[in-house]
């Protein structure tokens, strides 16, 4: 019987150290073939980065034509700021507004062009010196139907910010055609 179990117990380990080495031996197995199919593709990324060296004329147009923000040129008037005096299709407009006097309260109007002459509002902010002197708001003009903007054409343009309330002169800017931030659409709604 002490037999008997020594047999069993004995053919355990066998069946166990089997599967054991088996388990070993698929895992040198697969090692050598992903270190073999590295080596393999190692080549092909070589001349990956080699075909950098190489421009092509198409990848000189898309890099034309590829979106590059502005660099910021402050304009100011009173206690308002803007970063820039140009901004593609999509970028935001970033008004910074520091130093309101406590008496003073307004509107700030985005007014966006309609044609040479005429504006329309796109946009107002209000402002209330006694509530709060200083904070920062973004506008991001975009085709809207509910805005009446309809299509690029209804964005692009010399825009002004008026400061309703106030003796500030207003602000002017101008969104430019062109390429426009990625992701942004650009499809007519109306």
């Amino acid at each position: 019987m002490i037999f008997e179990k020594y047999i069993f117990v004995k053919k355990e380990l066998v069946v166990i150290s089997l599967v054991v080495i088996s388990l070993v031996v698929i895992g040198i197995i697969l090692s050598v073939f992903v270190i073999s199919n590295l080596k393999s593709e190692t080549p092909v990324i070589n001349e990956i980065t080699n075909v950098d060296n190489q421009t092509s004329v198409e990848t000189k147009i898309n890099l034309e034509n590829e979106y590059s923000p502005k660099d910021r040129e402050w304009q100011t008037s009173g206690p308002f700021q803007i970063d820039r005096k140009q901004y593609s299709i999509g970028e935001k407009i970033f008004l910074n507004i520091g130093g309101i006097g406590v008496e003073e309260k307004g509107q700030i109007a985005f007014m966006r062009p309609v044609n040479d002459t005429f504006y329309s509002v796109y946009v107002t902010v209000p402002f209330d010196g006694k509530i709060k002197q200083e904070f920062n708001y973004y506008v991001e003009p975009k085709i809207l139907k509910s805005k009446n903007t309809c299509s690029v054409d209804d964005i692009i343009g010399k825009w002004a910010i008026v400061f309703r309330g106030t003796d500030y002169p207003n602000i002017n800017f101008e969104i430019i055609p062109g390429p426009e931030v990625p992701g942004t659409d650009i499809k007519s709604v109306c």
